[in-house]
C-alpha cells in the first residue's frame, strides 16, 4: 500500500498554537511548564526552530501526548521542505537493481556520465533492449524467450560481453563434422600445458566463436554455449579455476553442448555453474556433457582400470606413469581422480595453471586487461 502524502504540511507551530488555544495557555504559561525560554515557543509557533527530540518529550507530558506524535511532525514537516529537482535518485536505484552497474563501469563494458539519461541510454544499447521497462533477451528468437531469468545480473551482463565480443569475430560457417575432427585434434594438445594456445584456432576453423571473459565474483560461472544468428555457436569461459584439467574439462563440455546443439531450438543460453560436481536432478543435457568432458580429460574404462589395479595405494609414481602411458598431462588424471576419490587435495602440484598460455591467442576481456 502506497503512503499517503497530504496535500499541504504544516509546521509543527500551528498545531503547538491550536494546542495552546484549547487550553486557554499563554506561551509564557507553557514556557513556564515546561521551563524553557519563552523565545523557544516563540520560535518554533513561528516556524523559526525545529522541534528537538528533547522539547518533543516536554511537549509530550505537557499535553498528555506521545513525543513520536511531535516529532513525525516535524519530520514531515522537514521532509516536505526538499524539493528534488528529478527523480534521478529513483531512476540510478532502478538500474543498480537490475544490472551490476557499478562493476560494468569499472570494466569499462558501458561508460560513465552523470547524466541519468545518457547513462541508461547506454546500459539499454549494451543489453540491446529498448527501454529500462524491457527485459534484455539475449538470443533472437520469432517467439518470447523467458531465457534472461535462468541468469542472474551478473551472468547475464557477463553473457551479453560474450556476445557482444563474438559478434565481431569473423569465422567460417559451422561445421559439426569439422568440430569432431577438432575434439581429435585437441586431443592430442592435452599433454602439454602451453599446446592450449591453439584452442581458439581449432574452434574457430569449424565455425564455433570462443570467448574467454573474466568472471564477475560470486557469479560462479565456469562457461555457457549459446547461437548467434545464422546458426553461429559461441562457447564463453571464465576460466575462474586455473587449472589444467579445469580448462579441458569445462571446454570439452562446452563443446558437447555446441555438438548437441542444446539451447539452439529454443534460443536460449545454456549456462554452466560448478561444471562437473555431483548435483541432483541435472539436465540431460548436462549429464551428456559432464560425461564428455571427463572422457575426453581421461578414458573412463582406462581410469577405472587404473583405480582397480592400484588402490588403495595411489602414489605419485603410479598416477605419473598412468598419465603417461595414456598420453596426457598428469594434472587430468589428478583432476579425475579427485572426482572419483573424493580428495580434492590429492595431488595438486600437477594441475598446473593454463590461463596466462591462453590468454595471448584468445579473444579475451579482464585479468587486469579490459578489452575496448
Amino acid at each position: 500500500m502506497n503512503a499517503r502524502v497530504p496535500a499541504e504540511v504544516f509546521p509543527p507551530g500551528e498545531f503547538l498554537r491550536e494546542e495552546l488555544e484549547a487550553r486557554e495557555w499563554s506561551q509564557q504559561e507553557l514556557a513556564d511548564i515546561l521551563d524553557r525560554p519563552p523565545r523557544l515557543i516563540s520560535e518554533i509557533i513561528a516556524g523559526k526552530r525545529a522541534i528537538t527530540p528533547e522539547t518533543a518529550k516536554g511537549l509530550a507530558d505537557a499535553f498528555g501526548m506521545s513525543p513520536d506524535y511531535w516529532m513525525n511532525l516535524e519530520s514531515q514537516y522537514q521532509l516536505s521542505k526538499v524539493k528534488l529537482p528529478n527523480d534521478n535518485v529513483a531512476r540510478k536505484a532502478r538500474l543498480y537493481d537490475k544490472f551490476p552497474v557499478r562493476e560494468m563501469l569499472r570494466r569499462g563494458w558501458v561508460r560513465a556520465s552523470e547524466n541519468v539519461d545518457v547513462l541508461e541510454q547506454r546500459f539499454c544499447a549494451f543489453f540491446s533492449i529498448p527501454d529500462m521497462s524491457a527485459e534484455p533477451e539475449l538470443c533472437h528468437s520469432a517467439k518470447k524467450t523467458r531465457a534472461h531469468l535462468d541468469a542472474n545480473p551478473m551472468q547475464l551482463a557477463w553473457l551479453f560481453r560474450v556476445k557482444a565480443m563474438a559478434s565481431q569475430q569473423v569465422a567460417p560457417a559451422y561445421s559439426r563434422a569439422k568440430l569432431l575432427a577438432g575434439v581429435d585434434k585437441l586431443k592430442a594438445f592435452t599433454l602439454s600445458p602451453e599446446e592450449v594456445r591453439h584452442v581458439p584456432r581449432i574452434l574457430a576453423e569449424a565455425g564455433v566463436r570462443l570467448v574467454l571473459v573474466e568472471p564477475m565474483a560470486g557469479s560462479k560461472m565456469d562457461g555457457a554455449c549459446f547461437w548467434l544468428e545464422g546458426d553461429k555457436p559461441v562457447i564463453g569461459m571464465t576460466l575462474r579455476f586455473d587449472r589444467i584439467d579445469n580448462f579441458w574439462f569445462v571446454l570439452r563440455h562446452e563443446i558437447e553442448h555446441v555438438l548437441r546443439e542444446d539451447g539452439k531450438a529454443n534460443s536460449q543460453a545454456v549456462i554452466d555453474t560448478d561444471v562437473g560436481e555431483d548435483k541432483a536432478e541435472l539436465p540431460e543435457c548436462e549429464r551428456q556433457a559432464n560425461a564428455a568432458g571427463a572422457e575426453f580429460c581421461v578414458s573412463s574404462a582406462e581410469l577405472e582400470n587404473f583405480i582397480a589395479r592400484v588402490q588403495p595405494y595411489f602414489s605419485e609414481e603410479k598416477v605419473l606413469r598412468f598419465a603417461q602411458r595414456i598420453n596426457v598431462h598428469p594434472g587430468l588424471v589428478v583432476g579425475q581422480l579427485q572426482r572419483k576419490l573424493g580428495r580434492h587435495d590429492f595431488l595438486r602440484k600437477h594441475q598446473v595453471k593454463v590461463r596466462a598460455l591462453v590468454l595471448p591467442s584468445a579473444d579475451a576481456d579482464g585479468w587486469g586487461s579490459f578489452s575496448e
